[in-house]
């Protein structure tokens, strides 16, 4: 359990996100979740429960990221978790993909997460938990998915490198590669729930496991991350990828 813990989500606004905080609330903590749309954010808080506090934050704003610190650290007193969940995903195939697609993937998904990471460390207890989000496309060659891989690969080497610099404050830093999963970064607009249906079966028959995950699949390795059952981890990342980046 996380009695008296108190968490930060990115990106907490919806799919893994909005699963996380509402798992991490059911497992006692006090929830933060930041998020740039501000009526998904107040939909979102009044599912996790009232007592959330939302705030709106673009992770590619260094100044929106000193006032969440800011915020969280003036309502709570101090954080002991944080994971930094907050990213895009969508084709960079190398012949069309432009400089403003690349640099809107490579700012949110990994300038993003070291900023996120950097602004809450003055509010960070020690011995917190910091949880980083990666991706099975790190683990392997998808073709149109290049930037989006490195992006994920480069949050991986955060993972290892971070962990070893705040090991004097014994702050675990550990990452979580989920696979496909069922959220609305996979719903094309307008797409219907039968031609989503057909699209998740034809993703899903890729994965060894037979299908898409699920956000709270994702939710329970990151709440096992935050708590103290993992606390002779650091550095690693636990894969919930239904066997993708692994057979």
């Amino acid at each position: 359990m996380l009695n008296g813990k108190t968490a930060l989500i990115t990106g907490g606004n919806s799919g893994i996100g909005l699963a996380t905080a509402k798992n991490l609330r059911a497992e006692g903590a006090r929830v933060a979740i930041t998020g740039t749309d501000a009526d998904k954010l107040e939909a979102a808080r009044q599912e996790i429960g009232n007592d959330t506090l939302a705030i709106r934050a673009d992770v590619r704003s260094i100044a929106d990221l000193k006032a969440m610190a800011k915020t969280v650290g003036t309502t709570f007193g101090k954080l002991d978790i944080l994971f930094a969940n907050a990213g895009v995903a969508y084709g960079t195939p190398i012949d069309t993909t432009d400089e403003e697609s690349y640099n809107r993937l490579m700012d949110i998904n990994v300038k993003g997460v070291f900023f996120t990471v950097q602004s809450v460390l003055p509010i960070m207890a020690d011995g917190g938990s910091v949880i980083l989000n990666t991706s099975w496309l790190g683990q392997v060659g998808t073709p149109g998915r290049a930037a989006l891989s490195a992006s994920k690969a480069a949050v991986r080497s955060f993972t290892r490198v971070l962990a070893a610099e705040l090991v004097d404050r014994k702050i675990r830093v550990n990452a979580v590669s989920p696979g496909p999963i069922d959220t609305p970064i996979h719903r094309a607009p307008g797409q219907t729930e039968e031609e989503f249906r057909v699209y998740a079966e034809k993703l899903g028959a890729r994965v060894p496991a037979g299908r898409m995950g699920k956000p709270e699949e994702i939710a329970a390795a990151v709440a096992f991350l935050a708590g103290d059952k993992s606390s002779y981890m650091l550095g690693a990342e636990i894969a919930v990828d239904g066997g993708l980046g692994e057979i």
